[in-house]
């Protein structure tokens, strides 16, 4: 490709003024990275606005509407490519897909707005988002704070992998501000908490986590999973660095495996260099299908809130139900969420049912409209019981000391009938 095509398809423009990264402390990192061809708006703007025009890659050659697939592994060198090197903004220009592709820069940029944040990097699974982020933000003799009832995944990789990393973690209950304070160590370098945790919907207090952070020089990274862009945005909380598993509703039609970190650029680009290095890129055709179910997250959430909404209020005192577990309901005990959320609170619900697990495995065989499958926030409804899947690795006593009781079922709506699921519920709770 000749110097006026790169050109042309908007790679060039901002770097020879702008990335004096090795020697000039007046050096300021852009947002993106983007080309002159992908869609900036304003993160102002409303979130459907941002998911729908966010990051899309207008084609200057063929006039496209939809982002076009890059579907390469590399591109042509250049004095340009050259130049990155030399100045190390291998990030901002294309030239091989594990450092960076056209196709990832529009997700990351439709994400990045939909958080408010600078920048953002994609990655191949939830998880590898969370492991970059930990490597990259803590180093050998650091510290960690996290909560008893993180992901399973990450609960693992705390406990199995960072003691031989050099890094000490401490569990404590996300809920319990004292306990979090009465954890800080000097050495402490990283607090990572969810903006509601699985299965039990309990919702820390994002905002005073934050100012114990920022009071001990520590970082704070919240897992955004659960309640989207669209209803939540941790960073105008107070939050360092946010993740996704972008296989859950930034998706939203269980087709893709991928994982999202946001953030200033500062950090980003560090999490980015720690990616690379980890292999965990995501391919050009899964960005695609990410950015495409991007498109509809607002419309998709509406109605995830507004069935988990309702589904919650039928459960809540049903005779055969024992306990009801969200945000929406008047018993909920963690009442700062309603001040913090933008839209709603998400398609999950959990509930136990009475007569135990042997109950639950009854209710679940009944139904006939959801998935009986893990995974959570696609268009359709998924139900699965964490005593034999995300929890089934803790003893009886450990679940319980979470508060993850016999019969407890974890039900995520989808984009159905409210009326439907319903109806298919209560039709199987009367088969218990």
């Amino acid at each position: 490709m000749s110097e006026r095509n790169r050109a042309a398809v908007g790679f060039q423009a901002g770097l020879e003024d702008d990335a004096q990264w090795l020697n000039d402390l007046r050096r300021r990192r852009n947002p993106g990275p983007r080309s002159v061809h992908h869609r900036a708006v304003d993160p102002s703007l409303d979130s459907a606005t941002v998911a729908v025009h966010g990051g899309t890659y207008e084609d200057p050659v063929t006039g496209a509407v939809g982002t076009p697939v890059f579907q390469t592994s590399t591109f042509l060198l250049d004095d340009l490519s050259y130049s990155a090197f030399e100045r190390g903004a291998t990030r901002d220009v294309p030239i091989y897909t594990r450092y960076g592709n056209p196709s990832q820069w529009s997700v990351q940029e439709k994400i990045a707005a939909l958080e408010g944040a600078e920048s953002a990097v994609v990655t191949s699974s939830g998880m590898s988002a969370i492991a970059s982020t930990i490597y990259a933000l803590t180093n050998s003799g650091s510290h960690i704070i996290t909560a008893y009832d993180v992901y399973g995944g990450m609960y693992n990789l705390m406990r199995e992998d960072m003691p031989s990393a050099g890094r000490e973690v401490t569990f404590v209950d996300a809920t319990d501000l004292a306990a979090i304070e009465a954890a800080i160590r000097p050495e402490t370098q990283l607090l990572f908490f969810e903006s509601l945790t699985n299965p039990l919907l309990k919702a820390p207090q994002l905002r005073a986590i934050a100012k114990i952070a920022k009071r001990h020089n520590a970082l704070l990274v919240v897992d955004n999973t659960f309640l989207s862009p669209v209803n939540l945005r941790p960073l105008d909380l107070g939050a360092d660095i946010v993740v996704h598993s972008a296989t859950k509703y930034l998706n939203g039609h269980s087709d893709v495996t991928a994982g999202v970190v946001t953030g200033s650029r500062k950090f980003v680009d560090r999490i980015w260099a720690q990616a690379l290095r980890f292999g965990g890129t995501m391919e050009p055709l899964a960005c695609y299908l990410l950015e495409r179910g991007l498109k509809t997250l607002a419309l998709r959430m509406r109605t995830h809130n507004e069935n988990a909404d309702a589904l919650a209020r039928f459960l809540d005192g049903h005779a055969k139900v024992v306990a009801v577990h969200h945000p929406s309901l008047d018993h909920y005990p963690y009442c700062h969420l309603r001040d913090d959320v933008r839209g709603g609170f998400g398609g999950m619900v959990s509930f136990e049912v009475a007569g135990g697990d042997a109950a639950a495995l009854k209710f679940c065989d009944a139904l006939e409209i959801p998935y009986v499958a893990t995974s959570l926030g696609g268009v359709e409804s998924l139900v699965s019981l964490p005593f034999n899947t995300s929890h089934c690795s803790l003893t009886i006593a450990q679940r319980t000391s979470i508060g993850i009781r016999p019969g407890l079922v974890r039900f995520s709506a989808g984009v159905e009938s409210a009326d439907d699921l319903i109806a298919d519920i209560d039709r199987a709770l009367e088969a218990i």
